[in-house]
This record gives C-alpha cells, sequence and structure tokens, in this order.
C-alpha cells in the first residue's frame, strides 16, 4: 500500500512546487513589467533618438558632432565645474553641522536639525529666488549698499545648489556621525592625543564611508539640477538647461536625446559609487561603549557660531521669498500688500489644484508600487529577484530631466495602447512616482526586514494564504513604513520640476513649474507667492496627518484601556 501512495504523495508535492514556481513567476512579472514600461522603455527610446538617423540607419554621428563642439565642451566644462565644487562645499559645510549636532553639547539641537530640513519643504528653484532677491542686480544688498554684485553665472548656480544639498548630504552624515565607540577616543587621549588629532585619527577614518557617500550623492544631486541654473545660469550654460534649451526652445529631440545619455553616466556612476560605499560602512560592534560628548565651550562655541550662521543663511534665503511675496515691489517699495496672491496670470490658482491632484494620486500610487515590489522581492525565491530589486533601484541613477525627456520620447505615440495618458495629471503622476521609486522601494524594504518572519510562519501554519497573510500580518505591521511612503511622495511631488518640465501643458501645469514660468516671464513677485503658497501646503499637510496619525493613537489607546 505504501509503496502505491509514494508516487503519489511524490507527484503531489511536484505539482505543488510547480505550482508555487509558476505562482512567484507571474507575480514577478506583475512587478517588473510597470518597471520596464515606465522606466526602461523611455531610456531606451532616449538611446534609440541619440543614435537613430532621419534615414533609419543607426549611427553615432550626432555623439560626433556634439562631441566636437566648441560649446558643448564649453558647456560639460561649467557642468563638471560647478558641480565638483558644489559637491565639496555642501559635503564640508554638512559635515561641520552634523558633526556640531552629534559630538558637541551645543544647544538647541532640535531647532538646529529643523532649520537643516527646511530646504526639503520647497522647490529648489526658492533657493534660487532667494539668492536672486538678496544678491541680484535689484537685490537688496546692491540696491541698500550700493555694490554692484553680479551673482548670474557660476557663483550663482553654486550658492544655490550649495543650499539645495546640504539637507541631503546633512542626513548622511548624520547618521554616519551618529554612532561611535568611546573606547577609541579613551585610547587615543591615553596615547596623549590631543582633541584636533582625535579628529584627525579618530573621527575622520570612522566617518570616511558617510563622507565618501556624501560626495557621490551630491555630485549626482548638482550636475542634474536644472532649477537653479535656470534661474541664476545667465550665459553660464550646464548640460540640464542645455537639454530644455534643444528640445524646448528648438525641438532638436535627437541631441537632447544625446546629451540625456551623456548626463546619465555620470549620474548612474556616482549613484552606484554611493551604494557600493554604502554596503562597506562599518558597523558599531555589540561590545562598543557609546559615545557621549562631553561639555566644552572651547568646541561648542565655534560650533555654535557656525550653527547659526549656516542656519541663518538658509532662513534668509527662503525667509526672503517669503518677504517679497507680501510686498508691492521689491526691494523698492517694501509696503504690504496680497496682491501677488491673486496670481492673476493663465491657470492661476488652477496649477496648485494640478499639483495637489497629482501629489495626491502620486502618494497613493506610489505607496502601493513601492510596498507591492519590496514585498515580492522580500518573497521571491527565483532569480526574478534580482532582476526586480535592480529595476527597483535603477531610477535612483536616472535624472529627472533624462526620465521627463524618456517620456515624451515613449509616450507621445498616437500607435501606442497608453498614448492616452500623455498630457494627463495621470503621466505626471506616474513619471513622479517612477522618479523616486527607488528611494520609496528602499523604504518600503527596510519596514519589511523589521517584521519578525515568525509572526507570518504561524499565520502559515494556521491556515492563512499569502494574501491573507500579507493583508492582515504584513500591511499592518509595515504601515508607518507606507505611512512614510506616501508623505516623502507627497512631499517630493508637490516640488519637483525637472522630471515634468517636458511633460506640462497650458492645461496641465503643476504649482512647482509655474513658479519657473513666472520668473522666466519677469513676474518674480508672483512666482515667489506661489513658491510660498507650496512651503505652506506641504506644511498643512504634514502636520495634519501627523495631528490625525496622534489623535487615531490616543483613541486606539483609549479603546484598549476601556
Amino acid at each position: 500500500m505504501s509503496t502505491e501512495r509514494l508516487p503519489l504523495a511524490a507527484s503531489l508535492q511536484i505539482r505543488w512546487q510547480l505550482g508555487k514556481k509558476w505562482t512567484e513567476f507571474l507575480v514577478a512579472v506583475a512587478a517588473i513589467l510597470p518597471l520596464a514600461l515606465f522606466v526602461l522603455y523611455p531610456l531606451w527610446t532616449i538611446l534609440r533618438e541619440s543614435v537613430l538617423r532621419p534615414d533609419g540607419r543607426w549611427s553615432l554621428d550626432y555623439y560626433a558632432r556634439y562631441i566636437q563642439d566648441s560649446h558643448f565642451r564649453e558647456i560639460l566644462f561649467n557642468t563638471l565645474n560647478v558641480s565638483v565644487w558644489a559637491t565639496l562645499a555642501t559635503t564640508a559645510i554638512a559635515f561641520g553641522y552634523a558633526y556640531a549636532l552629534r559630538r558637541t553639547k551645543v544647544p538647541g539641537k532640535m531647532l538646529w536639525h529643523s532649520v537643516m530640513l527646511l530646504p526639503l519643504f520647497a522647490p529648489s528653484l526658492i533657493q534660487a529666488l532667494g539668492v536672486q532677491f538678496i544678491l541680484g542686480r535689484n537685490g537688496i544688498v546692491n540696491r541698500y549698499l550700493g555694490t554692484d554684485i553680479d551673482i548670474y553665472g557660476f557663483w550663482g548656480i553654486l550658492l544655490a545648489n550649495v543650499l539645495y544639498g546640504l539637507p541631503h548630504a546633512y542626513l548622511v552624515l548624520s547618521v554616519s556621525l551618529g554612532s561611535a565607540d568611546a573606547r577609541l577616543y579613551e585610547a587615543a587621549k591615553l596615547l596623549g592625543a590631543g582633541g584636533f588629532k582625535r579628529f584627525l585619527s579618530v573621527t575622520l577614518p570612522t566617518a570616511r564611508y558617510g563622507v565618501l557617500s556624501a560626495i557621490f550623492l551630491g555630485f549626482a544631486i548638482n550636475i542634474s539640477e536644472f532649477g537653479n541654473p535656470m534661474v541664476l545660469g545667465g550665459d553660464y550654460n550646464v548640460l540640464a538647461t542645455e537639454i530644455y534649451n534643444q528640445v524646448a526652445g528648438q525641438a532638436n529631440f535627437h541631441l537632447g536625446a544625446v546629451i540625456g545619455v551623456l548626463l546619465l553616466f555620470p549620474v548612474l556612476l556616482s549613484v552606484a559609487a554611493e551604494k557600493w560605499i554604502g554596503r562597506r560602512q562599518a558597523t558599531i560592534s555589540s561590545q562598543a561603549t557609546p559615545y557621549r560628548p562631553v561639555r566644552d565651550w572651547r568646541i561648542d562655541g565655534p560650533m555654535l557660531f557656525f550653527l547659526g550662521t549656516v542656519a541663518l543663511a538658509i532662513v534668509a534665503v527662503v525667509g526672503v521669498v517669503v518677504v517679497a511675496s507680501f510686498t508691492k515691489l521689491w526691494p523698492y517699495n517694501l509696503g504690504f500688500t496680497l496682491k501677488h496672491y491673486a496670481l492673476d496670470v493663465p491657470g492661476g490658482y488652477g496649477a496648485l489644484w494640478v499639483s495637489l491632484k497629482m501629489s495626491l494620486a502620486t502618494a497613493v500610487i506610489g505607496m502601493v508600487v513601492a510596498t507591492f515590489a519590496a514585498m515580492v522581492v522580500h518573497k521571491l525565491s527565483s532569480r526574478l529577484r534580482q532582476v526586480l530589486y535592480l529595476l527597483s533601484v535603477v531610477p535612483a541613477a536616472v535624472p529627472g530631466m533624462v526620465l521627463g525627456l524618456g517620456y515624451v520620447l515613449a509616450f507621445n505615440n498616437p500607435s501606442l495602447p497608453v498614448y492616452w495618458l500623455y498630457g494627463t495629471v495621470a503621466l505626471l503622476s506616474l513619471c513622479t512616482v517612477y522618479h523616486y521609486h527607488a528611494q520609496a522601494f528602499l523604504i518600503a524594504t527596510t519596514g519589511l526586514k523589521q517584521v519578525d518572519s515568525r509572526l507570518q510562519e504561524a499565520s502559515h501554519i494556521l491556515g492563512g494564504g499569502a494574501l491573507h497573510t500579507a493583508r492582515h500580518v504584513t500591511l499592518p505591521l509595515i504601515r508607518p513604513a507606507m505611512a512614510s511612503i506616501g508623505m516623502f511622495y507627497f512631499m517630493h511631488s508637490m516640488v519637483t520640476i525637472s522630471a515634468l518640465i517636458f511633460l506640462v501643458s497650458p492645461e496641465v501645469t503643476p504649482a512647482a513649474v509655474s513658479i519657473l514660468l513666472l520668473n522666466d516671464a519677469g513676474n518674480w513677485p508672483q512666482a515667489a507667492a506661489f513658491a510660498t503658497i507650496i512651503m505652506f501646503t506641504i506644511a498643512a499637510v504634514v502636520l495634519g496627518i501627523k495631528a490625525l496619525a496622534h489623535g487615531a493613537a490616543i483613541l486606539h489607546k483609549r479603546q484598549n484601556n476601556a
């Protein structure tokens, strides 16, 4: 009897295994297809456009023509020059700021931390507008001090990019400097090393991977930044503005695609290097003694002055935009007025509603897409896991302007089944979703790693299927991570410009892009008003969601106590 049952049991086992693999394959395909359609296909269209001649033949003629052009070589030098210097300055300032908050006893750390994160709540253009209002030809410095500062060009881009990149570098370095082994400092002190010697021999070596990560991340941000060079660049052209000039100004998609491909490679290398360095960062052993800074005003005093100086620069640049939006004619007539908030321009407040609709849709779609991809990667056991993971992090290396140009070339084609998306808020949302997909995916992956696998195993033992376990066990446990993803998407969708600049139309123009268009038209007071509205909208939504979450937690606690 047993000899007859063994083949049957073996057959059922084989069928079960085949069914499981087939199910895994279908789920993996369901997660891979959107990434292939909305990331790989647009990138492929850019590459194809850069090598496809009008007669249908493939050639590198466009690359040869552009690289041999002295104008292009000048633009390339400008891009690398301002990006390298902005990256080094950003990393140095962010390191000092993070060191002051993590390794000294300066007072008001929460305040200094909040000020540093302030630029994340505003479009990148707000740094350019603030610098222009302070140091521009008609800025308050030239107006009231009688100087003749010309901020347009290298120095304007450098200053705005440094202010824009500071929060990103600071967050990386704050984590790197946040943990340290006090035994290393004690050993160095016993060996006679002074404070500066301990900094060189202990602090810098232990934070070196964080510094390198900040450098490569900062370079990727600076080389692909679009808003600041558009406002402050003047005649100092960079690759990001050249793409816009070629495509939007001259409808030269071939050369625009060439520049897009050339811009993609340094960003790709920078992101890959940052990820590789991130994996090599040393962790503090369980036997380590936490480092606790002691009060020393010889160090705390200069660090407090440094924090105040950097914070003052951030607040001044952001604050002057807010103040200018309420003045009659900056800087000539500083009387109070609300006329700029009337937004008596084509579209008016419609652009804000477009941004809100787009951002809410982006938050919902992005939260679902990123969480689904992370859950599939977390559960897959086949080689498709590596494929899906790689595709999920690829967008981190794609500049927003390159992805946006890819969407124009890919989806502005009536023969495609998805052509109906072109020119709609839905396509803007999808472009933003996949522009920031890598970061959201990693947030979801981190949340899943914190879930105890024994809870999921218990659900399976009790008869719960994969969907039941996901719905009643996994998703409730990663709800905080999902909320973070939604908030991350909403904030970035409200302020992003580069990824959407090629996709806007008179009927569908987000508020952040409207700021650029208003400034280009010389209507900078209303550009300042729109930037202020965006900042306060984001702050109101964030505070509202936190208040709702806090209220829900209190209600849940009361119900449990009852």
